[in-house]
């Protein structure tokens, strides 16, 4: 055994207390997330240990199947549920340690929601003005009624849905209805805009509207939006779109903009797979029914890179 000095020890003490702790840099920070649930005395895992780092004004998409766990996530950043195990963070607001109270004053202050169902987000005895003005009268405070109604305004303006201040919900489109609900969740100037399947509803043409009402908040507001979808239009019109898979986040999609020698500008995406934060790696099912990788696998740590082999390969059989 290499003999290791006392100083050797006190640096290595130090460097890991001064190492930076995971996610202190992120307004959403989930780190291996689980959330179990019992029905009928059978548990079911809908979150296996997730990560998940979001920065302070993304506009990005989670997608995954039904019952991958992306709803189960957002309910839980949404305030709405609690985790099991793990730990949560958004805008500094531990999910873990608030009791009932802070829940509430998290939902009100902190998060703003937009559900899939247009009815569910809106007061049907109310006109789209008294809607988005409710959370801002809720929340209290001394601001004055005129400048509520004033804040009502200008978020209608600014969504292109100003025209619809005096229309209650059944007098409106389901576009219409999706920009107002954008115009609700917005209104105490949340730090993260959540919303789940909010143009599962609609066609196409109308679901490009609100998509660019969610953009309009996210450019001009700051806001930083987080948009559940199996919408690839939706999904493919963000910088950063991540896959849930069992639980898990399992891959990445990130898009930027690149110029070449011509100076042409044009948009690139690329796939990334997530390694969490326990080491595991989830492999894209093409590629591991392709090269029939089953149960286990052999691995090579090279220079820059690692090897992956089916478990009756191995290097010395691959190919390159």
């Amino acid at each position: 055994m290499t003999d290791i000095s006392l100083a050797e020890l006190e640096q290595r003490a130090t460097a890991h207390r001064d190492r930076p702790s995971y996610g202190h840099d992120a307004l959403i920070a989930c780190d291996r997330l689980v959330r179990i649930f019992t029905t009928d005395g059978v548990e079911v895992q809908a979150l296996q240990g997730l990560d998940l780092l979001v920065k302070e004004g993304e506009l990005m998409a989670l997608v995954g199947a039904s019952g991958s766990g992306k709803s189960t996530l957002m309910n839980i950043l949404a305030g709405l549920d609690v985790p099991t195990a793990g730990a949560a963070k958004v805008a500094g607001c531990d999910l873990l340690a608030m009791d009932a109270k802070a829940r509430l004053r998290y939902r009100r202050d902190v998060v703003g929601f937009v559900w899939q169902q247009t009815a569910r987000n809106l007061l049907p005895y109310l006109t789209a003005a008294q809607n988005v003005a409710l959370p801002m009268q809720l929340r209290g405070g001394r601001g004055r009624a005129r400048r509520k109604g004033e804040r009502a305004e200008e978020l209608l303006a600014m969504l292109d849905v100003a025209d619809c201040r005096d229309r209650r919900p059944h007098q409106m489109s389901g576009g219409q209805q999706q920009r107002v609900a954008i115009a609700v969740a917005l209104a105490n100037s949340p730090s993260v805009l959540l919303a789940d399947e909010p143009t599962g509803e609609l066609d196409s043409a109308t679901g490009e509207q609100v998509f660019a009402a969610f953009r309009r908040a996210n450019e001009e507001l700051g806001t930083t939006i987080v948009i559940v979808t199996h919408d690839q239009a939706v999904a493919s019109e963000v910088r950063r779109t991540v896959a849930i898979r069992d639980g898990r986040t399992s891959s990445e999609v990130l898009r930027r903009t690149e110029v070449d020698a011509e100076g042409q500008e044009s948009l690139v995406a690329r796939e990334y797979a997530m390694l969490d934060r326990a080491g595991r790696l989830q492999l894209p099912a093409e590629y591991t029914e392709t090269l029939g990788m089953e149960h286990r696998v052999m691995l090579e740590l090279e220079q820059d890179h690692i090897g992956v082999w089916p478990d009756d390969k191995g290097p010395e059989g691959a190919a390159g």
